[in-house]
């Protein structure tokens, strides 16, 4: 998920890497903080594959900058992460966070909506948090308050989301 939020960022605009780690760390939040050793070791990687150039530049009132664009081989594969996300972005909900970020990169609506009717199909599975016998213990089952809250809270949220993408592959479908 960096090198897609690395990519994809860098789609927008070209970026020194402090900028870069800044929108990153505000795409994730707290959740899944970006070090310096992740960051940096993934841009390199990405560089020496192609997807991204790096020029320096002077800095203001310290040392130079690098400065990272998208090459034309790193929009390539922007758009395959985006077309053909792996199962753990479409049913992780922060991983699929960093898709949506960026999915109106894609360029035709069809890619897009297909890309959200993944996740639709994913979470109209039945789940929860906590099993029974192998079912699935709904939040007026669970025991406890604070397991109800969760599992109330996570509906609540999951019914929202399948509301928005039902609307939202619909509209893609009628531009497509």
């Amino acid at each position: 998920m960096l090198e897609l939020s690395i990519l994809g960022f860098l789609a927008e605009q070209p970026l020194h890497g402090y900028e870069l780690k800044e929108r990153i760390r505000a795409l994730s939040g707290h959740v899944r903080p970006v070090s310096d050793g992740a960051l940096y070791p993934a841009i390199k990687r990405l560089v020496a594959a192609g997807a991204l150039d790096e020029r320096t530049e002077e800095g203001a009132s310290a040392a130079p900058r690098r400065v990272l664009s998208l090459t034309g081989a790193g929009r390539e594969d922007l758009l395959r992460r985006l077309r053909q996300p792996k199962p753990v972005e479409i049913s992780d909900q922060v991983r699929f966070n960093t898709v949506l970020a960026f999915l109106r990169h894609l360029p035709e609506p069809r890619e897009q909506a297909a890309v959200l009717r993944r996740r639709l199909e994913f979470l109209q599975e039945p789940t929860s948090f906590f099993y029974r016998n192998g079912e699935p213990v709904p939040a007026e089952e669970a025991g406890d308050l604070f397991r109800q809250g969760l599992l109330r809270v996570a509906r609540a949220t999951g019914e929202a989301e399948r509301a928005w993408l039902t609307e939202a592959i619909a509209e893609l479908e009628q531009g497509a």
